[in-house]
């Protein structure tokens, strides 16, 4: 069967590690293509649409948008340049042809790109490199050029796909140019490429119509929503089609409503062509990876496939005092509904429920992954406790296996030592060191995933916040041995109450304090990091003896120490295998499992005593 290509349409995938300026060219594409009016007012992050990608700067989850270049319009997927999103990255390549690869000119490829890169040459996608803020004083273009050619080399790249096109850009005053020395003045080199370079979708002419599901929406007018490319054929609406699910189940559904991208808007329209990146509405029961084909000839397309999880989460309803003052949602079938939710929109992430149906086992690529997914849930008002992100084992050929992570860390040269010591107590091993002179040194090191939990804000402190540090998973290998995951115990409340001064200046000396005067406080909180690695219960609600005896002269003002607010991330990094992090809309706290002084006491004698 002969496949052609539709010439009037391109799809294009961004590819670009955090903060090396996607959002901001996707942006400058969209104001030269003609979208917006002269007068418009527009957000320059507008691709950015979830509150928490305006507040990291980061994209969390893939987007599609359009533009129109003569005569030929060009769907534009935005792709996550942190690995821990890499479903949304599997998911987006499945629906394009090409991609633009957005590397700076100062810090040139960085692991995530390497991520997101090598997704794309195992799609056999063309890529066009873009080497963007090309006017920073840092840049080292030349350099960078280089180490692209290298990163191609080492992924494998194939002799069509190394003969890539370069241009250098300034992103965010929307310039592009095929030689530095031209004078360049708009995207119109970078647009005229993507016509030329990037192939327009194929499909097969006497095929039906049939499309993959590679996101999953919703509406709450239209319900759920399906997005996709469509393969073969055409969509029209009010169509009954076939959905092909999972072990070639079939399910007839009627399309109620057609529409296809028109900048970052839908568009309803009555039919689309192969090719097209469409979104039906009607689809109740529809799981990403499905097919949707035609009734009379129903056949079923490869389903997306993404990498398997590496970290687990214990989720548990908040059991605690404070549970239900300050969250809408506590009861553990909101929060199962909520993670059964997530996983129809995230094929990167899995659910498993607990033997007592009252904890759910969250399976995801990273840590980082688990934080976005918590502070979504308590924006929406959920009350939730997590435990310690756990890496999952692996048995292979009889033997225990865990994944190891290859660590990128740029940071000044001074910094050396202390990060090589850290590491190597951490079953790191360095496999490269890069010093060229200029203050600043490059190392790579092989280190299990448990290895980095907890280690990234010990990580900030040691470089006092100049070195920049990327991890990506390599694969798995034999365990290494114990890991110590914490040299600190933790200070915990003995009582209810609230913080006293008085208390928390005498506790100051035991350690680091997460709380403040005023704070409310309950047994078994954890309120603090103990100096020693055993635990300490104290009282933070002391307060000074009152006596009838005159002081000469009047009491000192206690000045207690800033406290640094708690974020999640810290907080997950922070606890212990016995204790939880507690998830509220208003705040984050962490506690022991087991609240009471006392059965904790009781726990550990068994322990000691071998009765347990």
């Amino acid at each position: 069967m002969s496949k052609v290509n539709n010439d009037r349409l391109r799809n294009i995938a961004i590819i670009a590690h955090v903060d090396h300026g996607k959002t901001t060219l996707v942006y400058a594409m969209f104001k030269q293509s003609g979208l917006f009016r002269a007068e418009q007012e527009v957000d320059d992050r507008l691709m950015d649409s979830m509150d928490l990608e305006r507040e990291r700067g980061i994209t969390i989850s893939a987007k599609n948008c359009s533009v129109v270049w003569d005569n030929t319009k060009i769907n534009i997927l935005d792709t996550p340049g942190h690995a821990d999103f890499g479903g949304e990255v599997e998911r987006a390549l499945s629906m394009v042809d090409g991609a633009i690869l957005l590397v700076d000119a100062s810090e040139g490829p960085l692991p995530q790109t390497r991520f997101v890169l090598g997704k794309a040459f195992e799609a056999g996608l063309k890529i066009i490199v873009v080497i963007n803020k090309i006017d920073r004083q840092d840049a080292r273009i030349d350099e960078v050029l280089n180490e692209i050619y290298d990163l191609f080399i080492d992924l494998g790249a194939d002799d069509e796909q190394i003969e890539f096109p370069v241009f250098y850009a300034i992103g965010k005053l929307g310039i592009c140019k095929k030689e530095l020395e031209d004078e360049g003045k708009d995207l119109k080199p970078l647009f005229d490429a993507i016509v030329k370079e990037v192939p327009g979708p194929q499909y097969n002419e006497e095929e039906p119509f049939q499309m993959l599901v590679s996101d999953l929406g919703y509406s709450d007018y239209l319900g759920r929503l399906a997005i996709g490319k469509v393969i073969n054929g055409s969509a029209k609406s009010n169509e009954t089609l076939v959905r092909m699910g999972p072990d070639g189940l079939k399910q007839n559904l009627r399309v109620s409503k057609l529409q296809i991208y028109e900048g970052m808007r839908m568009q309803e329209v009555t039919e689309a062509e192969s090719g097209e990146i469409i979104v039906l509405s009607g689809v109740d029961d529809i799981l990403i990876g499905d097919t949707i084909c035609t009734k009379d000839a129903p056949k079923a397309l490869p389903r997306i496939t993404v990498d398997e999880p590496t970290v687990s989460m214990q989720f548990f309803p908040n059991t605690g005092p404070l549970s239900g003052q300050e969250g809408k949602l506590v009861q553990s079938n909101r929060i199962k509904e909520r993670l059964i939710k997530e996983t129809l929109q995230n094929v990167a992430i899995k659910v498993e429920e607990s033997e007592d149906r009252d904890s759910f086992m969250v399976k995801g690529r990273g840590e980082f992954q688990m934080a976005i997914i918590l502070e979504t849930m308590r924006r929406e008002g959920f009350e939730v406790c997590v435990g310690r992100p756990q890496v999952i084992f692996k048995e292979i050929d009889g033997v225990v296996c865990e994944p190891i992570e290859q660590l990128f860390i740029d940071c000044e040269d001074i910094f050396v030592g202390v990060i090589t010591e850290k590491l190597s107590i951490r079953k790191g091993r360095m496999t490269n060191l890069i010093n060229n002179g200029t203050g600043r040194a490059r190392l790579e090191f092989s280190i299990p995933s448990r290895g980095l939990i907890g280690y990234r804000d010990e990580f900030l402190s040691d470089t006092k916040g100049t070195g920049i540090m990327n991890s990506l998973l390599s694969g798995y290998e034999p365990h290494r041995g114990e890991i110590p995951s914490r040299f600190t115990g933790s200070i915990v409340s003995d009582r209810s109450g609230k913080g006293v001064g008085y208390g928390l200046f005498h506790l100051e000396p035991r350690g680091e304090l997460f709380i403040r005067p005023g704070d409310v406080v309950y047994e078994g909180m954890v309120i603090g990091s103990y100096n020693k690695d055993n635990d300490l219960n104290a009282n933070p609600c002391k307060e000074k003896k009152q006596t009838n005896v005159r002081a000469s002269g009047k009491d000192e003002a206690l000045k207690l120490t800033p406290v640094t607010p708690m974020t999640l991330e810290k907080a997950i990094h922070f606890i212990a295998d016995d204790e939880l992090v507690e998830v509220t809309p208003k705040n984050i706290r962490m506690r022991k499992k087991m609240l009471s002084q006392q059965e904790r006491h009781t726990m550990r004698n068994k322990k000691f005593s071998g009765k347990l």
